[in-house]
């Protein structure tokens, strides 16, 4: 489906038309997928997200008011989804007594780097957000989301220099957490 499409059925959907909200659910749903596997490395836990965030989606459409791009809306809920799946599976991991989220066989052949390395990042965000949360959303948005500097300043509603800017701040923290291994 065209982001044409895709724009006019979020404008429907928000408006009230349950029928614009079905289709739109289903036609962004293998791109919802798709973005939460970039952040959780497990797919059963991106597909978690992914439902959480299709839920948000329409709950919260009603909230769209057109002034970013759907797309770009459906960003932030993605990335904030995500995110939290990570939270609530790294709670869940400590309340049944593992003290990090549990790996079945740490096989150096089949464990990702990149798997790793995305918890990783995870974590290191999770510690920024503690610290300076206004540094983190930037830094998704262009980083793992892929948005310009454009189009995070119009949804952030900041200068594009103050967002060039946070994302210098947050990707040196974010360094930093990474090679002090947290």
């Amino acid at each position: 489906m065209r982001d044409e499409q895709q724009e006019e059925l979020a404008r429907r959907a928000a408006a009230g038309d349950r029928n614009a909200l079905e289709m739109l659910l289903a036609a962004i749903q293998p791109g919802v997928l798709r973005r939460c596997s970039r952040f959780l490395p497990c797919y059963q836990d991106a597909e978690e997200a992914c439902q959480d965030v299709l839920m948000q989606v329409a709950r919260n459409i009603g909230g769209f008011e057109g002034r970013s791009k759907f797309s770009t809306w459906l960003h932030v809920i993605i990335a904030n989804g995500s995110r939290q799946t990570y939270r609530t599976l790294k709670r869940r991991a400590a309340e049944q007594g593992y003290g990090e989220m549990p790996v079945d066989v740490a096989d150096a052949r089949t464990t990702s780097v990149i798997a790793g390395s995305r918890l990783d990042l995870l974590d290191a965000l999770e510690r920024l957000e503690s610290t300076r949360t206004e540094l983190v959303a930037p830094m998704v948005l262009r980083d793992i989301c892929q948005l310009d500097y454009k189009e995070i300043a119009t949804h952030l509603g900041i200068p594009e220099g103050t967002v060039k800017s946070r994302i210098h701040q947050a990707r040196g923290q974010v360094r930093e957490y990474l090679l002090a291994g947290l």
